[in-house]
C-alpha cells in the first residue's frame, strides 16, 4: 500500500483529499501545512508520493519541492495549485514534479495522477 504525504496549507483542502482517498488503496503517513514541515515529514516518514500545495506560509512549495528532490531524486510529487500559477506548475515539473492537480479537485482526476505517479 504506498504511503502519501499531503501538504497543503488550509486544513479544508487537506480533509478534502484525504476524503478523496479515504477509500482507495493509499495509506496516508502524514500531513504538513507549510513547506519546511513537508521537508522535515518527508525525511522522517520517506512517503512513496507527496501532494504539495504551491502557495503556502513559510515556504512556499515549489522551495520545498525543490529542496526534497535536490536531497531525494527519486521523489514522488504531484503539485496542487489553483488557476493561474500555471508558471509555478511548469517550474515545479522542470525541478522534477511528476505531476499537477489543479484546485478546486476532481476526485477522478487526483486518483488518476495519484495512480499514473505511484507507478513510475
Amino acid at each position: 500500500m504506498p504511503n502519501l504525504l499531503i501538504v497543503d496549507d488550509a486544513k479544508f483542502m487537506r480533509m478534502t483529499l484525504k476524503n478523496m482517498l479515504n477509500n482507495s488503496i493509499y495509506n496516508i503517513v502524514g500531513e504538513a501545512e507549510n513547506g519546511e514541515e513537508a521537508i522535515e515529514q518527508y525525511r522522517s516518514l520517506q512517503p512513496d508520493l507527496v501532494t504539495m500545495d504551491i502557495t503556502m506560509p513559510v515556504m512556499d512549495g515549489l522551495s520545498a519541492a525543490k529542496a526534497i528532490l535536490g536531497e531525494f531524486p527519486d521523489a514522488k510529487i504531484i503539485m496542487c495549485s489553483a488557476m493561474g500559477q500555471q508558471q509555478m506548475v511548469i517550474e515545479a515539473i522542470e525541478a522534477g514534479a511528476k505531476d499537477f492537480i489543479v484546485k478546486p479537485f476532481d476526485g477522478g482526476r487526483v486518483i488518476d495522477s495519484i495512480n499514473r505517479v505511484c507507478k513510475m
